[in-house]
């Protein structure tokens, strides 16, 4: 005999005891019961509701004899299967059967019947309970043990996906034969109790809605099934080998919050062989943030082996599925666990470099100034007035814009200077070039004027060299219309660049008008010096064309290295490689051409005169 089963044999037969015993419950009113054994058999549980429907020693369905112990209710059996042979027989006499073991939800179906009720709550939710239960304590690596009978293969069949779909895996599966059975066999029972009219019952249990004695209501659904979750109960196991049930928690989807596993870990005592600690089920240790899982070949999805995330991605849980990577305005931590937020970085006046930058230009423009005022100043001297004041004025006014534009590249970009560096800077070049040539162009004619019978002497004068300025850099002018019209520069943020900034830079909206704005520079340039190095020999009072080839070699070296220089760096320091190359050239130029003037002018005035440059010309003849 099982005990279990005893046990609902003494509590049926209590509770009838107590039933009768109660005046106000069903007065004048006496139950009684039968217990029948079915063996677990199909045959069984069809002979034996035979039997109770004809209390005759004859089997004789659809009559009814002795019916002074007419049959009312069944209550049973436990197994679905011999449930279901049941239900098939009384469905047609309308006998109210009380099912009180468990049916798993693709057995709805065969037992969706009026009289059929389960005295016991959906199967499903049994499912998602220990489902809910594992996951909360994360035991992800579990043993499962069922019967060996069609019971345990649909708790396998419905339990198993389960697992999969919820991240849980079984370790292994052990099926367990019946041991034992209620007087001397394998049960499936159940109880009849002799009641009145058994047709009123229906409406009876269909509307049933009582509080037990712990406070839970009890009632019917529209398909006869118990409405209701589970307890959660753990065994306390005694020295003595006594044992104790204690309720930790519950299974209750009707929850108004929501909720459906509630669990009080306070109540519960864990075994010492687990120290009285929580215990870990897992295949494998978990990985930490920062880590990925990746599956082990020919192993379960349980099982996994733990690798580092890669480069530019992060992972801030434990057992991540895989890595991600952070918003454009943060980056990974040294760890990889969490994302740390990238600092603005730009070429400011508070560095270093940037306050570095900053002193040499304005260096560079106050020497510019002070050789603007000493050309001024000695404007009429033979030296000034033989190099063409007006192109000397020119060019040293374009060299200080120069020196001075270097500033719209500091500082934190906007619209405004992104707009107008480049502009500036093409502009204001192509003006000082084309001075510069100007001057050579300047000094070639007025050597062949000077030959008997030249037709060029027209040319000799400002017309000539203001029309080279206008004429070379108005193409320069056209080239940065066309770039402001169709592709202008504007502020944007590169995040992706240099690992933890955000550059703030100015994007040239067009890398080919950015190069043809330095090609044509570039192209100036090189006239310049072929027509300078032409003319270096020429006589002349003061012939600058030596100084100027001087001058614009130095000038195509800095910008020849600033292209290579330029592309293999980023964020501030390509800004700072040009404002290098900005003030280097002005420097170049400012220095080759005016210093040995400068040099004359105030250091050795005594060669600044008509007389010496007419002897010095004539020496050189």
């Amino acid at each position: 005999m099982v005990t279990k089963f005893y046990q609902r044999v003494l509590t049926l037969a209590y509770a009838i005891k107590k039933v009768n015993e109660d005046p106000q419950l069903l007065p004048n009113i006496t139950l009684g019961f039968r217990i029948y054994d079915t063996y677990y058999l199909e045959l069984m549980a069809y002979r034996t509701v035979l039997d109770l429907l004809s209390k005759s020693h004859q089997f004789l369905p659809n009559y009814e004899c002795g019916t002074e112990k007419n049959l009312k209710a069944v209550i049973g059996g436990l197994s679905s299967d011999i449930s279901v042979h049941i239900a098939e027989l009384l469905q047609s006499y309308k006998i109210p059967q009380l099912a009180y073991g468990s049916f798993s939800p693709e057995e709805d179906d065969k037992i969706q019947m009026l009289s059929f009720y389960r005295m016991v709550p959906n199967e499903s939710q049994q499912y998602m309970g220990i489902i809910h239960l594992l996951k909360h304590f994360g035991w992800t690596w579990i043993g499962l043990f069922a019967p060996d009978d069609y019971s345990g293969d649909n708790f396998l069949k419905v339990l198993e996906p389960l697992l999969s779909d919820k991240g849980l895996c079984s370790s292994f599966t052990q099926r367990l034969p019946h041991h034992g059975r209620l007087i001397d066999s394998k049960n499936d029972n159940f109880y009849v109790p002799p009641v009145d009219d058994r047709t009123k019952l229906h409406p009876f249990l269909r509307a049933t809605s009582i509080n037990n004695s712990v406070g839970e209501t009890v009632s019917f659904d529209s398909h006869g099934e118990l409405v209701g979750g589970f307890d959660i109960m753990s065994i306390m196991l005694f020295p003595n080998n006594s044992m104790k049930k204690v309720k930790i928690g519950r299974v209750d989807p009707s929850a108004a919050d929501g909720g459906k596993v509630f669990i009080q870990e306070d109540g519960i005592e864990w075994s010492t062989t687990f120290n009285q600690t929580l215990p870990i089920s897992a295949c494998c240790d978990p990985c930490d943030p920062g880590y990925w899982k990746t599956k082990i070949e020919d192993k379960k999805f349980c099982c996994y082996s733990c690798n580092p995330c890669p480069e530019g991605k992060i992972s801030n849980e434990i057992d991540a599925e895989a890595c991600s990577d952070c918003p454009d305005d943060q980056f990974p931590s040294e760890n990889k666990d969490h994302c740390v937020f990238k600092t603005i970085n730009f070429l400011s006046y508070e560095e270093p470099l940037g306050i570095t930058l900053a002193i040499i230009a304005i260096s560079v423009s106050l020497i510019t100034m002070l050789v603007l005022g000493i050309s001024i100043k000695h404007r009429d001297t033979p030296i000034v007035k033989a190099n063409n004041r007006d192109l000397t004025y020119s060019l040293l006014v374009s060299l200080l814009l120069c020196s001075l534009c270097s500033f719209l590249f500091l500082g934190q970009p906007n619209s405004l200077t992104c707009l107008l560096r480049q502009m500036a800077f093409g502009v204001i070049f192509s003006i000082a070039l084309s001075s510069v040539l100007a001057k050579t162009v300047t000094v070639i004619v007025a050597f062949i004027a000077t030959k008997p019978g030249s037709n060029v002497r027209k040319w000799v004068g400002k017309r000539l060299a203001n029309s080279i300025i206008f004429s070379c850099s108005s193409v320069q002018v056209l080239i940065c219309m066309l770039w402001l019209a169709f592709s202008p520069p504007f502020s944007d943020l590169d995040m992706h660049s240099t690992t933890g900034e955000i550059i703030v830079e100015c994007n040239e909206g067009s890398a080919i008008m950015f190069y043809l704005v330095l090609g044509y520079l570039g192209l100036l340039s090189a006239v310049s010096f072929t027509v300078a190095f032409l003319a270096r020999k020429l006589p002349n009072s003061f012939n600058e064309a030596k100084f100027i080839t001087f001058s614009l070699l130095v000038f195509c070296s800095v910008w020849v290295s600033f292209v290579p220089t330029y592309l293999s760096t980023k964020g501030k320091y390509m800004v700072a490689v040009e404002i290098f190359s900005i003030l280097a050239s002005t420097a170049g130029l400012l220095g080759c051409i005016f210093f040995p003037k400068c040099y004359i002018l105030l250091l050795r005035p005594e060669l600044n005169s008509k007389d010496h440059l007419i002897r010095r010309n004539n020496f050189k003849k």
